[in-house]
């Protein structure tokens, strides 16, 4: 039980840091003149995507992360109209 507390504990951990990098890269991509910078941190962004995205995949499958409850459709509709209809 204690090694799934600790895998638990840090898969959650390396989630929040490439979460709190992928915002860092948004800022800097934004903020970024030079194109060919530009597209190097567009390509690491996109790297640590796909390796957030597979990690939470494990997450979940571990019981690690319980996402939350899919929106209804009248939930969506309430938002969309609340946002002028994006």
């Amino acid at each position: 039980m204690a090694q799934h507390i600790q895998d638990k504990e840090m898969v959650n951990d390396i989630l929040s840091m490439v979460n709190s990098s992928l915002s860092g890269y948004a800022n800097v991509i934004t903020q970024t003149s030079n194109q060919q910078l530009r597209q190097a941190i567009q390509q690491i962004r996109n790297s640590d995507e796909q390796f957030q995205y597979q990690l939470y995949q494990l997450a979940e499958q571990k019981g690690f992360y319980k996402p939350a409850a899919q929106a209804d459709t009248q939930d969506m509709q309430q938002v969309k109209s609340q946002l002028g209809g994006m």
